[in-house]
């Protein structure tokens, strides 16, 4: 790839999308509408840049988030899965990270949305490189389970394996806790987190300082909770509460995609949109749909291939495919080379 040098400008902002548990069939840009849907925002990037065909993710959440930020795999730091809350895996000090490693570049980097790498206050994003977190630490099902009937009541048992609310925190050690993400909070929190980091990227540009951001949408992780205005949307040939919610999840990220227009800076941004693993294919309708074998969780093709888009705006020519085998490995030294630290790999 070509780096920011090569082309003479000042270091790209980077942002970073991920989805959650999202099969390549679930894009229009991949499936054509197939799904009776279409996510125009999240396609935009393709149409603005590239789209891969041959990418490879990992087949669970905290595997596919932990080889993107570390650069390295399961095997070497653990994070193929994490425990309850409040046990000790998660991430490491050992653990460099993307953020840290962008930071010594002169990057602000902030991370939004789901976490899943751990919710000690040790494991923090905020721990590892970033200068701030807004966001929650679970997958949706562990989090709307102290609403179900039959979770235990007791209240030194909520204290001590309840999940821990979505938090907001900073590098310097403030931790805010804005309160749990319940089922009616799992409509809109999507919208919350892409504000703060709409929040973040836009006093970046005010500082003149490049940014990473790393926006990741609870969706579609089982169980989706849609807003009540949103359900079968007119024009969905076959809605489901998965469908409904991947219009609401394009939405959202496309508010994210205008703010870099509005800010003036999508033409110095490298965008890149994938997900941590395949889908579900076992909670319909709740489910994502993935044209091959098996799901997530698996080690079938269906857990692992995934979509990935990328845009920079004057160095990927719009439109491109590339058919090469990529992987979630991939990212961190390719996005360090993007930003001139191409002896990463041998460092």
């Amino acid at each position: 790839m070509a780096t920011a040098q090569d082309a003479g400008t000042d270091k790209p902002n980077i942002l970073v999308i991920f989805g959650d548990d999202i099969g390549q069939t679930n894009l229009s840009t991949y499936s054509f509408g197939l799904m009776g849907y279409d996510t125009p925002n999240i396609d935009r990037i393709a149409s603005e840049g590239a789209k891969f065909t041959d990418y490879y993710a990992e087949q669970s959440c905290t595997a596919g988030r932990s080889t993107f930020i570390t650069g390295q795999s399961t095997l070497r730091t653990g994070l193929s899965k994490v425990g309850l809350p409040g046990a000790n895996a998660g991430m490491q000090d050992v653990d460099v990270t993307l953020a840290s490693a962008l930071k010594d570049h002169g990057y602000a980097t902030g991370q939004f949305g789901k976490n899943h790498l751990g919710d000690r206050d040790e494991h923090l994003p905020t721990e590892h490189g970033f200068d701030e977190f807004f966001g929650n630490l679970y997958h949706l099902n562990a989090e709307e389970e102290p609403e179900q009937f039959n979770y235990p009541q007791d209240p030194e048992f909520r204290e001590r394996f309840g999940p821990r609310g979505v938090l907001h925190s900073y590098a310097d050690g403030e931790i805010e806790d804005t309160g749990p993400l319940t089922r009616k909070r799992m409509e809109t929190v999507d919208g919350e987190t892409a504000a703060g980091a709409i929040d973040f990227m836009t006093r970046a540009v005010e500082s003149g300082t490049p940014f990473f951001t790393w926006y990741n949408t609870t969706r579609m992780h089982y169980k989706t909770h849609v807003r009540d205005e949103n359900r079968s949307e007119p024009g969905l040939t076959a809605p489901t509460e998965y469908a409904d919610g991947m219009v609401e999840n394009d939405g959202v990220i496309g508010e994210v995609l205008d703010a870099l227009d509005e800010l003036g800076v999508a033409d110095n941004t490298l965008v890149i949109y994938t997900t941590d693993n395949g889908p579900h294919q076992n909670t319909w309708p709740d489910a994502g749909t993935t044209p091959f074998r098996s799901e997530k969780n698996t080690n079938w093709e269906g857990a692992y291939r995934v979509p990935a888009l990328i845009r920079w705006p004057g160095m990927i020519e719009p439109g491109t495919v590339y058919t090469e085998m990529f992987s979630g490995l991939d990212w961190f030294p390719t996005i360090m080379a993007a930003v001139g630290d191409t002896d990463i790999k041998s460092g």
